[in-house]
């Protein structure tokens, strides 16, 4: 979360960038559906060369609105926080995550699967604001940590368990990401003005 110096801008700026992700993951679902859900087969398809734009599409693909809405609500809650240390804070960890979860599902989920959804970028979202008051040392930032792992701990770590028709493999590797994230982004490791 932004400190109390960073502007207003900054953090409205932050959100913008938020509200154009969710934007885009809804209008790539009303476009599949009247597509026939066509869009659907360029998710992440492990080992298969074709499979690696899922790395960069599978977020914004969703199989029916179902599905959108249970990654929606925690993404914006959660990125809301993320928000409001700015665009280029947002930019950074929702990059850094959805690389490490479409990756790492592209390396190691059984062959001829089709893996789509943000769930990948909520379950880093939710490592990067647990493990980010670590990095920093920050009272604040360990208390919106400790208020995630109440609010959604049972279920990212349900999400985790092998289950038929979940991803998984993207969960788990979007939380390696959101670690990966929260370290690579942490104050002391910056030099002023980045991200």
């Amino acid at each position: 979360m932004g400190t109390a110096t960073t502007p207003r801008s900054t953090r409205l700026d932050g959100v913008k960038v938020l509200g154009l992700i969710v934007a885009l993951m809804w209008l790539s679902e009303v476009v599949d559906t009247a597509a026939g859900n066509r869009l659907d087969q360029y998710g992440v398809e492990p080992r298969d060369g074709d499979g690696l734009v899922g790395i960069v599409a599978a977020p914004f693909l969703h199989s029916g609105f179902g599905h959108l809405i249970s990654n929606t609500v925690p993404l914006i809650a959660m990125g809301l926080v993320i928000a409001f240390a700015g665009a280029l804070r947002v930019v950074a960890v929702t990059a850094i995550v959805a690389l490490a979860s479409g990756l790492g599902t592209w390396l190691v989920a059984p062959d001829g699967t089709v893996h789509i959804g943000a769930s990948g970028v909520v379950f880093g979202y939710a490592t990067y604001l647990l493990s980010r008051g670590v990095f920093n040392r920050n009272l604040t930032e360990l208390a919106i940590g400790a208020v995630v792992a109440v609010v959604w701990g049972s279920v990212l770590l349900g999400g985790l368990l092998p289950e038929e028709g979940i991803s998984w493999q993207g969960h788990l590797f979007g939380a390696v990401g959101g670690i990966v994230a929260a370290r690579v982004l942490a104050r002391g490791r910056n030099r002023a003005g980045s991200p």
